[in-house]
């Protein structure tokens, strides 16, 4: 199971257990996905100090963040890195306004636009001290189902099981909503995707498809040390066994 049994988590999982284009799996305990994780309890942050888990990156904007209240545990290292870039306002009117800003229509627009930002959160994975590290947004659905995309891309995942995991939070709506007190969004969104001929999980395999890794790191002007650690996962996989 990928699932973590967290207490104040629903929608948290180990990115391990994946299975690679060359044979093999992705290693277990060494990339986390999640939401929130203003919720987790005392007793959930040691289940997750139990996993392996000893940083957390932060891919939410402040004013996000600035809702949060609960104290976090001494051993923990917290990282934030906003995804997002608002500021380029430019970028965000073509899907705010419309909604598509809670869809994977703009994932390969955003990674174009500021490969920096995708590449801040991939350095802040690659480059964190040692122990696991679970990344996290609101829901753990687009800027979480974004970085997990290109971290699993990296080493050659099966594209059917990138899209599996990115579904899984679809599949996990109902408890999301439940957990937060607030309705279960998912159906706004297939209706918008719907109005463009598209579906949640057409508009993220077409993304997949569209994703060219190497241009963003390329783009994103990673150093050859966090590229080395992105591509062998934190050096949990032998290079040599990967497909790309």
């Amino acid at each position: 199971m990928r699932a973590l049994t967290v207490d104040g988590l629903v929608n948290a999982r180990d990115l391990g257990g994946l299975p690679l284009t060359g044979g093999g799996t992705t290693p277990r305990g060494v990339f986390f996905r999640g939401e929130n994780v203003d919720a987790v309890t005392t007793r959930g942050w040691d289940e997750l100090y139990a996993l392996g888990v000893r940083t957390v990156v932060d891919l939410r904007q402040d004013a996000e963040r600035e809702r949060d209240r609960r104290r976090r545990p001494g051993w923990l290292v917290t990282a934030h890195v906003d995804l997002d870039g608002l500021e380029n306002a430019d970028f965000w009117r073509d899907y705010a306004d419309n909604g598509l800003w809670g869809t994977a229509v703009y994932f390969l627009p955003h990674l174009a636009t500021m490969p920096e930002r995708a590449g801040a959160a991939l350095a802040a994975v690659a480059d964190a001290d040692a122990g696991g590290v679970l990344f996290h947004c609101m829901s753990g659905r687009d800027r979480t189902g974004l970085v997990a995309m290109l971290l699993l891309s990296l080493v050659g995942v099966e594209p059917d099981a990138i899209v599996d995991d990115y579904l899984e939070t679809v599949r996990n709506a109902d408890a999301l909503a439940q957990a937060t007190g607030r309705e279960n969004d998912e159906p706004v969104r297939d209706a918008i995707l719907a109005r463009r001929g598209s579906s949640t999980e057409k508009a993220f395999r077409e993304a997949l498809a569209g994703l060219d890794v190497e241009t963003l790191l390329a783009a994103a002007e990673l150093s050859e040390s966090t590229v080395q650690r992105l591509r062998t996962w934190r050096g949990a996989l032998v290079v040599d066994d990967l497909s790309c």
